[in-house]
């Protein structure tokens, strides 16, 4: 029988501001199933978007987590340090024929999903695929996306097939600023620290499909003896504040209050419909959280 690959994952914030009770949700859940599979829990800092992003944000974050007793693995990636590896990432992609420079405006990608109804995904038409249009520079790179539907699995939420040429089109990579595109960055770091796992908030599943594809060309050529599948994926509940909306930043979500750790940890846990747990350290909460979350994600496996 082959050996299972341990067990990593990760909590990765932006540094925007301090953490609210929506991330710290993601963060214990992440935290707790790494804790019953016996695996690595590792923390990343993503602050590519370097304008919106501030260390004191980073120190507030990582006093927030121990606070409450979630203390990761090893030392911090930073993804602001890392730019070399993304570079070595696209210049990979670009030798496999899957990256191409587009010119399109954000005002012309909306031009061409005019007829699409509200809410619906913009999807990139295509334009640059073949080539830009005569006289016109680059401002982005984007991915080629596969002709096949990216299969997965959620944890809870059962099978996805998503066509990404019909649900995103061809999507960015590197922006015309000069800043990485989120999922680029996302995927190369995930591939680096081996991440096995990824617990995370529901909000974010419809990118999912994009850093599966950019995972699998990214090992594009390599040896098959060196392929290592992508994570498996839990895509929780979101808490939602009073008007229905996710708690963000960009809603005016409040900070975690620091008075009570076990009063906050309780408020998360209540928020995935298991009871209070009465414990007066986060310790003691962490040790007992844990073989209810052990039977909790059992509970949620999809049929």
């Amino acid at each position: 029988m082959p050996k299972q690959a341990p067990y990593i994952g990760r909590f990765a914030p932006s540094p925007t501001g301090p953490l609210h009770l929506g991330s710290l949700a993601a963060a214990v859940g992440s935290f707790l199933d790494a804790k019953t599979h016996g695996g690595h829990w590792l923390l990343r800092i993503e602050d590519i978007d370097e304008g919106r992003c501030d260390t004191a944000s980073v120190k507030h974050i990582e006093h927030t987590l121990i606070r409450h007793g979630l203390q990761w693995q090893g030392e911090v990636w930073v993804q602001s340090e890392r730019h070399s590896f993304y570079e070595a990432a696209l210049k990979r992609l670009s030798m496999l024929n899957l990256t191409y420079p587009c010119a399109c405006t954000r005002k012309e990608i909306d031009e061409a999903n005019a007829l699409r109804e509200p809410g619906e995904n913009r999807i990139y038409p295509g334009t640059c695929r073949h080539g830009m249009p005569t006289g016109r520079e680059a401002r982005a790179i984007r991915f080629r996306c596969p002709t096949e539907p990216v299969q997965w699995q959620d944890h809870r939420m059962g099978h996805f097939s998503n066509d990404l040429n019909a649900s995103s089109g061809d999507f960015v990579l590197r922006r015309g600023d000069g800043f990485w595109a989120y999922h680029l960055v996302v995927v190369v770091d995930d591939l680096a620290s081996q991440v096995s796992h990824i617990v995370r908030g529901e909000d974010l599943t419809d990118t999912t499909a994009r850093q599966i594809a950019l995972w699998k060309a990214l090992q594009g050529g390599i040896d098959t003896r060196g392929i290592v599948p992508p994570p498996a994926y839990w895509h929780l509940p979101v808490i939602l504040a009073e008007d229905g909306q996710k708690l963000s930043k960009q809603t005016g979500a409040q900070a975690v209050p620091e008075h009570d750790p076990v009063l906050n940890l309780n408020t998360v846990w209540q928020h995935f419909g298991l009871d209070k747990i009465k414990a007066t350290t986060t310790k003691q909460w962490l040790e007992l959280a844990a073989p209810v979350w052990a039977n909790y994600r059992a509970a949620q496996a999809a049929r």
